[in-house]
């Protein structure tokens, strides 16, 4: 993926030719800086394989644990998963709208819709995956439906600015740092921040201070965290791009400036691959409790089938 474009050569042969005493350095340093893409419209053939394959994976979850099998009747929190699954299907039939090259001139609202709605269910999982931590199967059928909707409506809020700092250049979607919307653009950016690194680190640091103190039950560390080591390096280099495009941070050098760009495309590369993922870690999550019931499931459904009454399918 991707074609490395060197230094333009046209007017600055034609300098050589005049009568200043320029070098080859003095060239070098005065040409433009060029990156190397990884994902422009050479990069389609894995938008549409990564699209095809996290929809067909994150569906057949999907199915699978909203009927599910025997054995998987013992995953606890499984409308919570279904979510999760849902969530990431959807990310898998959003990514064809923001592929480069398969709509030579897309339409600046399709551009809007398609952050939107690929941020959005990003956001969502991540806060579904946070509530399955801390509640889990405990969650009351009753607060199920609200919560789902507030979590869903929290994640559509909050992909918002991205909507609103959403273009077209070149044929391409991107997100613009102009004095029009710089400020949807730092909103954006703080939010990444808070979803994809700050909110893992309250995991861990929740998980920690349990640890030490001995304290309850939540919150318990499962596969279902490693959902966030594809999205933390997202956050990180969108917040590095900002400070510079912001000159809060200033590159001088050429390679810096090639190293933040692999460094913003090789992230959103792992963020998208997320939708690969996340069907095989909730697979794993729900065979390892399968194979390890805990306590409480075994609470929640005794001899390994679902009861009728409340907190039964969460």
């Amino acid at each position: 993926m991707g074609n490395c474009l060197h230094r333009v050569s046209v007017w600055w042969d034609a300098l050589w030719n005049e009568t200043y005493n320029y070098t080859d350095a003095d060239l070098d340093l005065a040409a433009p800086c060029r990156s190397c893409s990884l994902l422009d419209r050479s990069s389609l053939p894995f938008f549409a394989l990564t699209s095809a394959l996290g929809i067909l994976g994150g569906g057949a979850l999907l199915f699978v644990l909203l009927k599910p099998l025997a054995c998987w009747q013992l995953c606890p929190g499984r409308t919570i998963l279904a979510q999760v699954a849902g969530g990431s299907t959807l990310f898998s039939i959003v990514l064809p709208i923001l592929a480069p090259g398969l709509n030579p001139s897309p339409h600046i609202a399709l551009c809007c819709l398609g952050h939107g709605l690929w941020y959005a269910s990003a956001f969502a999982q991540a806060l579904l995956v946070c509530v399955h931590a801390y509640l889990g199967p405990e969650l009351r059928q009753s607060w199920l439906l609200k919560l789902s909707l507030a979590l869903w409506g929290v994640a559509l809020l909050m992909a918002l600015p991205v909507a609103l700092a959403s273009d077209v250049t070149s044929g391409l979607c991107t997100l613009l740092f102009s004095h029009d919307v710089w400020v949807w653009y730092v909103v954006h950016i703080v939010v990444c921040i808070a979803i994809f690194l700050i909110l893992p680190l309250g995991l861990v640091g929740g998980w920690i201070v349990r640890r030490v103190r001995g304290g309850g039950p939540r919150p318990r560390a499962n596969v279902l965290w490693a959902w966030f080591l594809f999205w933390w390096l997202h956050a990180v280099a969108m917040g590095f791009d900002a400070l510079v495009r912001s000159n809060a941070l200033v590159i001088n050098e050429c390679f810096a400036q090639q190293t933040l760009d692999f460094l913003l495309d090789s992230a959103k590369i792992l963020g998208i691959l997320h939708c690969l993922a996340t069907p095989f870690l909730l697979a794993l999550f729900c065979h390892c409790t399968f194979l390890s019931p805990t306590p409480q499931s075994s609470q929640l459904y005794p001899g390994g089938k679902l009861e009728g009454s409340q907190g039964g399918n969460y």
